[in-house]
């Protein structure tokens, strides 16, 4: 009993200290952060966007992509924007998620969550 608890310590351990070896063992993207997501719906005039949103956030944090061709057999009408920038359509494509994807790390840093017309006044391979 003592020496598997102490041997999970030593696991934890290491993939705390050393993150990218996580993507050896990874049960799921790590996500950073839901708040960004969770403080548009609440935001008056997108609570319709709620739904959608928790179900990209639960899809991609059991995922284990390693590539875009990964995203896309999950979430077919993703765009790769350039500078790991992904661009995902949400509910029928009225609203756009822009994440920066690493995969090596199996992280997902979510960069903003707009309307397609604010969508379209930026540069989001820059966000």
């Amino acid at each position: 009993m003592f020496f598997s608890i102490k041997l999970f310590d030593i696991i934890n351990s290491i993939f705390q200290n050393f993150p990218y070896l996580c993507v050896i063992y990874n049960k799921g993207m790590r996500i950073v952060s839901h708040k960004r997501l969770k403080e548009f719906y609440e935001t008056k005039g997108y609570e319709d966007s709620r739904v959608a949103l928790e179900r990209w956030y639960d899809i991609a944090e059991r995922a284990t992509w390693k590539n875009l061709s990964d995203i896309k057999v999950d979430f077919p009408a993703t765009d790769y924007v350039g500078n790991q920038h992904y661009v995902f359509n949400i509910r029928g494509n009225n609203y756009r998620l822009i994440v920066v994807v690493k995969f090596t790390m199996g992280y997902i840093f979510i960069r903003k969550v707009c309307t397609h017309d604010e969508y379209n006044k930026i540069d989001c391979s820059t966000i």
